[in-house]
């Protein structure tokens, strides 16, 4: 189950519509081994695209040493889905390479009728993808 906070709900929700009709994507880090997602961290969508996403290898590199300074790691890895559902595609397996890491999509389309967004949450190891409840807190 991923458990986060309100407000870092909120901020992934924002990010996507506003990159939308761009897929938005970022991480958010927490201390290593606690696996509680604290510091959120936007990133470019270095391929600028509305049916991909990439982060750019520069910030990446930047990011991961940032984390390792600061002993986090990925707790959250997002990005957004602007005309499907927030389900993984074969592509984001392929990209799906943190496997403590939750994989949070969100879909700024209405595909299922229930408003103009979804915010679902996966686990992916080696390929499998699991679905896992989303618990929204005020705080830890």
């Amino acid at each position: 189950m991923l458990t986060i906070t309100q407000a870092l709900y909120d901020r992934i929700v924002d990010h996507a519509r506003q990159d939308h009709p761009d897929e938005a994507c970022g991480v958010v880090a927490g201390p290593v081994g606690e696996g509680r997602p604290e510091r959120f961290i936007p990133m470019l969508n270095a391929a600028r695209s509305p049916t991909f996403y990439e982060f750019d290898s520069q910030d990446l590199l930047k990011l991961y040493r940032e984390m390792d300074d600061r002993d986090e790691e990925p707790v959250i890895i997002y990005h957004s889905h602007t005309a499907t559902e927030a389900y993984p595609s074969r592509t984001d397996l392929s990209y799906a390479n943190e496997p403590g890491a939750h994989y949070v999509l969100v879909s700024t389309a209405d595909t299922d009728g229930a408003g103009d967004f979804q915010f679902r949450s996966f686990r992916i190891v080696e390929g499998q993808v699991t679905e896992e409840e989303v618990k929204v807190v005020e705080a830890y």
